[in-house]
């Protein structure tokens, strides 16, 4: 099992400081990785479930964020939790996140991705908020064809994206492009984490049944796409007070990766249960920065 820690912008502000301490301490405790959110735009009366986001929240970028997090640390991989990708154009994304990569030697490497919850913040980017879910599955195609692409160019034509010989300069660490995750509670989330994704990191308020039923939809995907099932990642959110008996349990429903966050605003205290959980969980670092 890999542990990785996520820094919540809307919560913890964004502090310069805070963020590189966190990130330098969570990178000696022997975390794999450091996770942030995004929302591009709030308003009032937006809601993820019942509760009603509070207009104020500063949600940093996240690509800015895990640059400037690459630059404060040295072996941290980056990853989103999750990024909204029907509301960022691929080709322009392409080129982010392979300079990021490059910039951070090879950390690029826990792009989650989704399709967004909030009706509004699809209409502020000025996409269909129906055809959100069509639009990433092209995107994540079209990321991956100018990842891998020459000098003589790619094209492609779609329902929302279409060009002729595109050339995508640099390219990410490595040849084979990035890992691109899925995140999301829904079935249609999982069958696009088993068509098109390197894993799968689900959220939203799941039984342990229906977290179950939709791996199985995962795999089963992955088979008919004719890929192999047992190649994925499986993330899932943790506490950072948990326990070996849960992170046991999570193990044997085929979690390879639990995310954890902090129960505390105060830096100190953040770092002393990032501390904690890394001496519980036998974590190769330190703890201390």
């Amino acid at each position: 099992m890999k542990y990785a820690i996520s820094y919540s912008t809307p919560h913890c502000g964004v502090d310069p400081d805070a963020i590189a301490a966190f990130a330098r301490h969570a990178e000696a405790c022997g975390f794999e990785a450091l996770y942030v959110p995004e929302h591009v735009v709030l308003y009032r009366g937006a809601r993820l479930g019942p509760w009603e986001i509070p207009t104020s929240l500063p949600y940093a970028d996240p690509l800015d964020t895990l640059t400037f997090v690459a630059a404060a640390t040295r072996r941290l991989l980056l990853g989103t939790a999750v990024l909204l990708l029907p509301y960022h154009h691929p080709v322009t994304l392409a080129k982010r996140l392979a300079t990021i990569d490059l910039l951070s030697k090879g950390r690029m490497r826990l792009l989650t991705v989704g399709v967004g919850a909030l009706p509004g913040e699809a209409r502020a980017v000025g996409v269909d908020f129906a055809t959100r879910g069509r639009r990433a599955d092209e995107a994540i195609d079209v990321l991956r064809l100018l990842w891998a692409g020459g000098e003589e160019g790619v094209s492609y034509s779609g329902e929302f994206f279409a060009f002729e010989d595109l050339c995508s300069f640099p390219k990410p660490v490595g040849d084979a492009g990035l890992p691109i995750h899925v995140g999301g509670s829904s079935d249609a989330a999982a069958r696009r984490a088993g068509r098109r994704g390197e894993g799968w990191f689900p959220g939203g308020r799941l039984d342990a049944a229906q977290r179950a039923a939709q791996w199985e939809l995962v795999r089963s995907a992955a088979a008919e796409a004719g890929r192999d099932p047992d190649a994925l990642d499986h993330t899932r959110w943790g506490t950072i007070d948990m326990t070996h008996e849960r992170a046991e349990e999570l193990a044997a429903a085929g979690v390879t990766r639990v995310v954890v966050s902090p129960a505390s605003l105060d830096l100190d205290e953040q770092c002393e249960q990032m501390s904690e959980f890394a001496g519980r969980f036998g974590l190769t670092g330190s703890g201390s920065s």
